[in-house]
């Protein structure tokens, strides 16, 4: 697992509520994830995060969570992020991915960005090899100072590949960004 590389990166997490997420567009990230798998698009990819923005908050796949069905305990309902404090105030009975920091700080730099969508995977990262934006730097998973680079090369492109890790779409809506990846993974072929 790409996380065993960052041990000293952690956040703390506190539950609101250990409640089951009830929110609907659950099954949005659950249809893009069939509909990848179904095109063969994720047959060697093991990590994949995927979220949401609605209002403040954001919905995001929990830790060691199963996107092929559509259960509310595979996801967290983030309801703050304090990226100095390291601090993170969650909905749900999971754990959170190492990665929900960097989606809620993007969620929330770019107000346009209301679907992201990263994958986890250091054999796409070769595959992709300066075909899209790519991170300059290497940083722990999950720091601000990743988000900081990711948005970097998100300025000018709805997708990035993170240095030794793996790539990050983003789109105004999770259909723009399973276009997007479909796109991608088209054109490696």
């Amino acid at each position: 697992m790409i996380m065993q590389n960052y041990p000293n990166f952690s956040f703390q997490t506190f539950y609101v509520s250990k409640e089951i997420c009830r929110c609907p567009q659950i099954s949005e990230i659950s249809r893009v994830y069939k509909r990848l798998g179904n095109l063969d698009l994720l047959r060697d990819i093991f990590e994949f995060s995927a979220s949401l923005k609605y209002g403040k908050r954001m919905i995001i796949n929990a830790k060691n969570s199963n996107l092929s069905e559509t259960k509310g305990e595979d996801f967290l309902e983030i309801v703050d992020y304090d990226p100095l404090k390291k601090v993170l105030l969650v909905m749900g009975v999971k754990e959170p991915r190492i990665e929900t920091s960097v989606h809620w700080i993007i969620h929330h730099a770019r107000e346009e960005v209301k679907a992201i969508i990263q994958i986890l995977s250091k054999e796409l990262v070769v595959k992709l090899d300066n075909k899209i934006p790519f991170t300059e730097k290497e940083y722990p998973v999950g720091t601000l100072e990743q988000a900081k680079e990711i948005l970097i090369k998100l300025r000018n492109s709805n997708k990035a590949v993170i240095k030794n890790q793996g790539i990050i779409f983003v789109g105004n809506s999770m259909n723009e960004v399973e276009d997007s990846m479909v796109k991608t993974f088209e054109e490696l072929k």
